[in-house]
């Protein structure tokens, strides 16, 4: 009997990591398993069940009516199931694979740090740093965090803010001196605009976000880049406060519409919805809240 009522249980949380990675791959990578046993656990589950929970194509595996049904209902069983765990382990001491993703710069200048203070002070953690300016499908490549910015509009995730990050307007003096000093954001028409990963300008007029869409010819992916070329008098650019403070402290780069700087941004700390963080990122997510925002203000 003890057989019969354990492989009632089989599959079901392997069915919901495919559902919320739209893969099997996917799944795979959230559960630390090899995509071949995903499909058999999958196949034996709908072969028991007598039905059909998944449609397979070559680009993703999407949820059948019945899978729907199925992965909703076994969801709130794994998460009924982690919350007694939680309750009875509540103290235990984080441990297992742990995987963070952020953003190159942020990540290099501030996040590793945080992160390797963590890591430290938990041994039996094995963590895993990927610096990249990619939008990860964090469900879907088996992430358990990710530091991002600008709003979380993926319905899997939910997010906790975790620092603010300034936006600055500058320029080189001699380009200043040679093309003008801006005055408005319509006079940035007339000039040469050094443009990042992010196809727009935001600046605080009236009280209210005003988007500018700038125009150059210098376009680069790297904030670092954005900053040299600035540096080298070729144009204005708008980039995190940490790239171009000590440049402003020195007077390599003076500031660019200093009225209308826009409000700092928020930064999140984001992880797949669930109705409890485990102990692991509930415990860093803890502590880049109480870190981050100070090694910002340092830099």
């Amino acid at each position: 009997m003890g057989d019969s009522v354990q492989g009632a249980w089989d599959g079901i949380e392997e069915a919901v990591a495919v559902a919320d990675a739209r893969s099997f791959a996917g799944a795979a990578a959230i559960l630390h398993v090899s995509t071949s046993h995903i499909s058999k656990v999958i196949a034996r589950l709908e072969q028991r069940l007598q039905a059909q929970l998944f449609n397979r194509t070559t680009r993703r595996v999407d949820l059948t009516d019945t899978g729907r049904a199925f992965v909703d209902q076994g969801r709130r069983i794994i998460e009924e199931r982690d919350e007694l765990l939680l309750m009875i382990n509540g103290a235990a001491e984080p441990q297992g694979d742990l995987r963070v993703t952020c953003s190159i710069a942020l990540g290099e200048r501030f996040v590793a740090a945080i992160v390797r203070q963590f890591s430290e002070a938990y041994p039996l953690l094995r963590v895993t740093v990927d610096l990249t300016n990619r939008l990860v499908d964090i469900v879907g490549e088996g992430y358990d965090l990710a530091i991002r910015t600008g709003k979380i509009v993926d319905h899997r995730l939910v997010g906790r803010q975790i620092g603010l990050r300034r936006i600055e307007t500058c320029a080189s003096p001699h380009y200043l001196d040679s093309a003008g000093v801006p005055r408005t954001m319509a006079d940035l028409d007339a000039h040469a605009c050094l443009i990042g990963s992010a196809p727009t300008w935001h600046f605080a007029e009236h009280g209210s976000i005003a988007t500018v869409m700038p125009e150059g010819r210098w376009r680069c992916n790297s904030g670092a880049a954005i900053v040299d070329a600035a540096l080298a008098g070729m144009g204005i650019c708008q980039v995190p406060l940490f790239y171009v403070q000590d440049h402003i402290e020195a007077g390599r780069l003076s500031r660019v519409l200093p009225d209308l700087g826009p409000p700092p941004e928020p930064i999140w700390a984001v992880y797949p919805a669930r109705r409890h963080l485990r102990p692991k990122v509930r415990n860093l997510v803890d502590l880049l809240e109480s870190e981050l925002q100070n090694v910002l203000d340092r830099s």
